[in-house]
């Protein structure tokens, strides 16, 4: 008798849980991209984007004449600028790893020309340069970078360690 239970116990389990996924209850709500973004944004507000955008490049230019940035993207890397430069091609190189800015825009296909041609995806989906895998600092090197970029933008004063990362 305790068979019978059981196996009644399992097929209204069974039947339920087919019915409720055939019916979509419990089902979370759909997610839209948010493709209206920037038509939702004021006048004022593209301008001043549209000003940063301006301004990074011009400091862009002004660390790569000073041999202080080397790009491994087409698009400007605020996070290398804002850090005060970094020779990301040499990170990569040297399979260091890269900074979070320039880790999404390769995986997004914003690589310079010089390098896409020795960059992959793995079996496992990962991207490669010249067969190593394509990783973000070390945490202990994106702290540093931090201290530095919280110096360089004026929200922290300086101190003598920070001077001299």
């Amino acid at each position: 008798m305790r068979w019978l239970q059981r196996a009644a116990l399992a097929t209204v389990l069974v039947g339920s849980g087919y019915a409720l996924g055939a019916w979509q209850i419990g089902r979370p709500g759909e997610l839209a991209a948010q493709d209206n973004q920037v038509s939702e944004l004021s006048d004022e507000t593209k301008k001043k984007i549209v000003g940063v955008q301006e301004a990074l490049a011009a400091a862009a230019q002004a660390l790569k004449d000073e041999n202080r940035l080397v790009p491994a993207t087409k698009s400007v890397n605020a996070y290398a600028i804002l850090c005060g430069g970094l020779n990301v091609v040499d990170d990569l190189e040297s399979g260091r790893g890269v900074d979070p800015e320039t880790f999404a825009a390769l995986y997004a296909g914003d690589a310079n020309d010089e390098l896409k041609e020795f960059l992959a995806f793995d079996p496992e989906g990962r991207l490669t340069y010249k067969s190593k895998v394509v990783r973000i600092y070390p945490i202990s090197r994106l702290q540093k970078l931090q201290a530095l970029r919280l110096v360089l933008t004026g929200v922290v004063a300086p101190t003598a360690k920070t001077d001299n990362q």
